[in-house]
């Protein structure tokens, strides 16, 4: 019987993963700056002080790159504050996991503050008993404690907690925990779609179509 739900955020239940992409761009156009073409894909795999340093030589910047980086990370916060949206269907689908009822959690890589920030703004922070981050509970979603903290926090055991992924690495480690995982798309992992439909035991293309989601959750 399903009793708990655990969500990631980024990519799961907001729409959001494409300002990650796009935050440098974002920065450079706020200073009148023209970016490159897929400066993105670029700095995908640039940590933030590298992002920085790439985008200070690149375009000549005078400021530093603790200054450009936090120029960078004001436009991501800009984002959550004013632009994130929700998938379409994700309120539906919480308002009627909760009338089941199952009771429901969030556990996400992003600052606490973007996050409440975003959910307050769309009116879901009433859906979820708590906000877990992978920054406050020690350690990412190569490990499992964030989904066992919140698991214990709703007082589920893992077979009785669904988690809701939309990245291959973290339904593994929801999965090889116990946990019962729903697989997310999402445009950004859309490349690992195949691995994900094998990994997850559940795997969902949009938030629809609640009683044969329900009816599969409870059997799997």
């Amino acid at each position: 019987m399903i009793k708990g739900a655990i969500f990631d955020i980024d990519g799961t239940l907001l729409d959001s993963m494409p300002v990650w992409d796009e935050a440098g761009e974002r920065y450079l156009k706020s200073r009148g700056i023209v970016p490159e073409r897929a400066l993105g894909k670029k700095m995908f795999s640039m940590t933030m002080e590298e992002g920085a340093r790439y985008l200070k030589e690149t375009y000549q910047i005078p400021e530093g790159t603790t200054v450009i980086a936090d120029g960078i990370n004001r436009q991501i916060e800009k984002f959550y504050l004013y632009e994130a949206e929700l998938k379409r269907g994700a309120e539906d689908f919480l308002a009627y996991l909760k009338g089941k009822p199952v009771r429901l959690t969030a556990a996400t890589s992003s600052d606490r503050y973007l996050v409440e920030a975003a959910f307050l703004r769309l009116g879901v922070e009433k859906y979820f008993d708590k906000i877990f981050t992978c920054t406050e509970t020690g350690a990412g979603k190569d490990e499992p404690k964030i989904y066992l903290e919140a698991a214990f926090c709703m007082g589920t055991k893992p077979e009785e907690t669904l988690v809701f992924e939309d990245a291959l690495h973290a339904i593994e480690t929801s999965a090889a925990s116990g946990f019962k995982t729903v697989g997310v798309y999402d445009a950004s992992s859309g490349h690992r779609q195949e691995e994900i439909r094998r990994k997850a035991h559940i795997y969902i293309k949009e938030y629809r179509d609640f009683d044969t989601f329900w009816n599969s959750a409870s059997v799997c």
